[in-house]
């Protein structure tokens, strides 16, 4: 009865395994919907027909475009007769749903008019972004003082107050040089941070001309509503600080008139609520029952509107993520030093990670769940000059977004969005895809000239273009028609190769299926830190040729990391062999204890000892907690005479290089490859199932023979060509060492996938073919000709006596 089980369990599993793999070859050689390219459709200010929306989406559907994204913009174009939020455009937006619903079309729209970032003239003053503003009264104690303190500078009409502060004016003269902190504006979020690490100052002593934290006084409940301040001050020289909060003034842009109005408040829920409803919750009550059908998206676009560095419940919010009050400590947002230089510092970095993080809960993440709540999909473009964690924005989004221009070798965006989409279990990685500026636009563009980048940010881990753009045609017969503009490639049914450009989106869903399918496969993960805001740290310590990585958040690092036979591990089963730290020395505990309980675990990680907390949350007693779990983790490395460390079941590595702790590991590159020197071939590794798939990009503009070796074996090699919609085997290829060596031709820009899948039986491939003395896959066949073989050497070549 066992055997029959369990032969009956091994006979289901290759019949599941054999299905898998046939709709695997189905899906490339008739790719579904999902597969298909979007682009951005720019409806330009209120120049919209019913008539262009119906022939717009008709002609989308013909060539095979899979969906379109509204966006309502205003970029020097004449106003048109259907005015952003006006009854008639709300008519023409249900026509295009009702549209798309008919032609089997997704649409998506942008949170609000403009690309960036989500404003409207909807959002009130109160619920505009709002930055710190303060204003300074000295007096002069002991002495009863009744005061009219002057309000700091407003915005927009609107000013609350926060506080009411006073303390011993350094130096007792004000007008003396006090002791200040450099670069306060960036620091504190009045204007965009830098993203990346601030170096601590050490030390935390008092020093003269700084403000003694301990003889801070809270005036606030002595502040009348008419700004006047009744107080006895004590003895000696005096500084009263107003602060309070007012709006940026930013708005959301380029917006027609209809359209535009200041910027969310984004560390607000209720702000975020009244935004939504003042355009999204309208469109999704016009729309009905084809909201999350058939218009399944929402996008927030690239971050263009600055910073914010307060919000009415920042004080709470600070406590509850802090631990601390913050109130005091407000005062170094005037520049100054409150206890010493690296007291302060350390307040600035917990103030910027609250901001940080504010961002990431409640107009990031609530944006994503306002769209759920209506069953909609949410699509983010999580980057920009904004005071927020790049990758924390992205994660819970379903379409994680980067960008690429033409002109340009892709961007850092696109392993950003990839990198979310990797670690957080999304198939769909868009990007707005081949932007072009006037110089790169003005029709000069045609599927051949953009295809070598295409493929190059494939390669990067994009499995869906959105292209940038589609300007909507309000006209028939008008050539060559609307444009956006300056902006973008000319990707519209005006355009001459717009119909037998069909061929190229056939290409481009080949690939979109199968990058799209199963998991990536990278050897490194780098952890991009906590020092908000934090960008994507790309490749520091530099990546060695022939691997790949993803890069991963504070938050994922925390809860969802683990490891697995060694290896850093995901709940989408994504998994790589070794997590590189950032090149700083400074770690929370919480980071460190979970850095600790990875190298017992099992993992390899490499980084440098960290010395101290970043924090004034639990100083001193923090600094001493790093230091306990460094000595344990790192014991004796010390980054120069001693390079590697065991601990539990795993290893910290520090001063090594990346490449040598990699082949210690005996992770040997994934792909490489002998061409002709200056040719550049890129890849991209996918697996599903027992089924590893390899896109190869010639980015050289002339026909390439190589031979390329890829990380796989034991499984029979085939060529999977995107641009033909064919399957075939590969004729001759080699095995040794664990590794799979191809020779094969690229054309010019070629592409080819190379998939390797078990065989039915064990291989004695041919490992060459030549015809006098050249490689055979030089040659030229015509398709579908018979090749013909005439003799047959087989031992060993050199030696004709054994042959």
């Amino acid at each position: 009865m066992k055997r029959i089980l369990i032969g009956s369990m091994l006979a289901a599993t290759v019949l599941c395994a054999a299905a898998r793999a046939d709709e695997l070859r189905q899906g490339f050689l008739r790719p579904p919907d999902s597969a298909r390219p979007h682009t951005w459709w720019h409806w330009m200010n209120g120049n919209v027909t019913a008539e262009g929306i119906t022939a717009d989406l008709q002609a989308m559907k013909d060539v095979g475009v899979g969906g379109a994204q509204i966006f309502n913009v205003d970029y020097g174009i004449p106003a048109g007769p259907a005015e952003f939020m006006s009854e008639e455009w709300r008519k023409l937006v249900v026509h295009a749903v009702r549209e798309a619903d008919r032609l089997g079309l997704e649409l998506c729209i942008h949170n609000c008019a403009g690309w960036s970032s989500s404003g409207g003239p909807w959002v009130k003053p109160e619920h505009a972004m709002q930055v710190v503003t303060t204003s300074e009264h000295h007096v002069q104690g002991p002495a009863a003082v009744e005061v009219a303190l002057p309000q700091p500078p407003t915005r927009a009409g609107h000013y609350r107050d926060v506080a009411v502060l006073a303390f011993p004016t350094p130096g007792g003269n004000p007008d003396a040089d006090a002791v200040r902190i450099e670069d306060i504006a960036h620091k504190a979020a009045f204007e965009a941070p830098g993203k990346g690490h601030v170096p601590p100052i050490e030390g935390g002593e008092h020093a003269e001309g700084t403000v003694d934290v301990d003889r801070i006084r809270d005036l606030t409940n002595l502040l009348g509503t008419d700004g006047a301040l009744t107080w006895d001050v004590p003895a000696g020289a005096w500084t009263i600080l107003r602060i309070g909060h007012t709006a940026t003034g930013r708005t959301n842009h380029p917006a027609m008139p209809r359209g535009r109005g200041l910027e969310v408040d984004k560390m607000s829920r209720p702000a975020m609520d009244a935004f939504f409803a003042g355009m999204m919750q309208m469109v999704i009550d016009d729309c009905g029952p084809l909201v999350g059908r058939v218009l399944n998206n929402a996008l927030i676009d690239s971050y263009e509107v600055g910073s914010q560095n307060w919000t009415p419940e920042f004080r709470e919010e600070f406590v509850a993520r802090r631990g601390y009050d913050p109130l005091p400590w407000l005062v170094t947002l005037t520049g100054r030093v409150v206890g010493s230089r690296a007291l302060s510092e350390r307040f600035l970095w917990d103030y910027r990670r609250t901001i940080a993080e504010l961002f990431r809960d409640n107009y990031f993440g609530y944006f994503a769940e306002l769209c759920r709540k209506h069953g909609m999909l949410a699509s983010v473009e999580p980057y920009g000059n904004g005071p927020f964690d790049d990758l924390a924005a992205g994660t819970g989004y379903d379409v994680p977004m980067g960008e690429f221009w033409v002109g340009s070798r892709g961007s850092g965006s696109l392993k950003l969005a990839a990198s979310i989409a990797h670690t957080t279990g999304r198939r769909i990685v868009g990007a707005e895809s081949f932007t072009a500026n006037w110089d790169n636009g003005k029709w000069q563009n045609d599927p051949y000239s953009l295809k070598a980048l295409g493929d190059r940010v494939f390669c990067m881990g994009i499995t869906r273009y959105i292209f940038h753009r589609y300007a909507a045609q309000p006209w028939g017969g008008v050539v060559p028609g609307m444009t956006m503009g300056p902006w973008g490639f000319h990707f519209e049914r005006t355009n001459t190769w717009w119909e037998p450009g069909a061929a190229w989106i056939d290409y481009i869903s080949r690939c979109q299926y199968l990058l799209q399918q199963g998991l990536f496969v990278g050897d490194v993960c780098y952890y991009v830190g906590e020092d908000s805001p934090a960008g994507f740290r790309v490749g520091n310590p530099a990546l060695p040729a022939g691997y790949d990585y993803d890069g991963i958040s504070r938050e994922l690092l925390l809860e969802a990391v683990a490891v697995r036979d060694g290896r850093i591990v995901l709940p989408d089963g994504m998994s790589y062999g070794i997590l590189v730290l950032p090149p700083v020395r400074t770690m929370t505990p919480a980071v460190a204890s979970k850095v600790r309980q990875l190298v017992a675990d099992g993992a390899t990680i490499l980084g440098p000892r960290p010395t101290s907390s970043p924090s004034l949350s639990g100083y001193p007693e923090c600094d001493e907690q790093v230091a306990r779990i460094a000595a344990q983790v790192w014991g004796d490395c010390d980054g120069t005479s001693v390079t590697s460390h065991e601990f539990g079941k795993g290893r910290i590595i520090w001063g090594q290089p990346l490449a040598e702790a990699l082949a210690d590991l005996g992770t040997v590159p994934d792909f490489s490859y002998s061409a002709a020197p200056g040719v550049e071939l890129l890849y991209i590794h996918r697996t599903a199932d027992d089924t590893d798939m390899y896109f190869v990009s010639n980015q050289s503009q002339a026909t390439e023979s190589v031979e390329c070796s890829f990380r796989a074996s034991g499984k029979r090699p085939e060529f999977w060509r995107p641009d033909r919609g064919t399957i075939e085997p590969v004729a001759a290829y080699s095995e040794a060492g664990g590794r799979t060596t191809v020779p094969m031709v690229l054309d010019p820009h070629g592409s080819v996938f190379v998939v390797f899948r078990p065989a039915d039986a064990p291989a004695d491939p041919v490992v060459a073919f030549t015809r006098d003395g050249r490689p055979a896959q030089e040659l030229q066949f015509e398709p579908g000709g018979v090749l013909e073989v005439r003799r047959a050497v087989y031992g060993i070549l050199a030696d004709p006596d054994r042959q």
